[in-house]
């Protein structure tokens, strides 16, 4: 099942991505973030975008988020995707069927392009995104550095729809669904 994501699933989303953080280049944070750190970043995303979460059997498998890539205004219609899974959940359709309800939420809010920044060495990651219609634009090469060694970013980039002249800017993802929900 996929729902919007609540305060009360960022221990599970958090224990999720915490092994990224330590274990692996997927994510270029050094230490997974306090608890109260997530629920800063989850209040700051939420007000915008939205968080979803694939739970089974009451357990949280996965999660999928969008966020804002840059700060300026003119950038107001881009967003930038990501999705997260526990080991049990890889290879069984979760970051698919996160991703397919995750962009619909982002095209009815008004974004135009989503981003996804894909570690280099990551090519379970390139994959999908490419299989989910995400194309290489830019590669960002040592641009990071973790557990010893130098790490290619690869920007990939998703266009929705274009609209020629947005007359609004997108609909906050708080406007949409019930603020109880989360």
């Amino acid at each position: 099942m996929i729902r919007p994501a609540r305060a009360a699933d960022l221990p599970a989303i958090l224990d999720i991505y915490a092994p990224y953080v330590r274990d692996t280049t997927v994510s270029f944070e050094y230490a997974p973030p306090t608890a109260e750190e997530f629920a800063r970043r989850f209040e700051t995303v939420t007000a915008r975008f939205p968080w979803l979460v694939w739970e089974r059997q009451g357990r949280i498998l996965g999660y999928a988020y969008a966020s804002a890539p840059f700060d300026r205004a003119a950038y107001s219609w881009c967003a930038e995707a990501t999705v997260y899974l526990a080991p049990q959940a890889r290879g069984q359709g979760v970051a698919r069927a996160l991703y397919e309800a995750l962009e619909p939420i982002l095209e009815a809010q008004g974004y135009q392009v989503l981003y996804a920044l894909v570690c280099g060495e990551n090519r379970a990651s390139l994959r999908f995104h490419e299989k989910m219609g995400y194309l290489r634009r830019a590669v960002f090469p040592r641009c990071g550095y973790k557990h010893g060694r130098w790490l290619d970013m690869i920007w990939m980039e998703k266009t929705l729809k274009i609209v020629d002249n947005p007359r609004e800017f997108p609909t906050p993802w708080l406007e949409i669904v019930q603020t109880d929900e989360i």
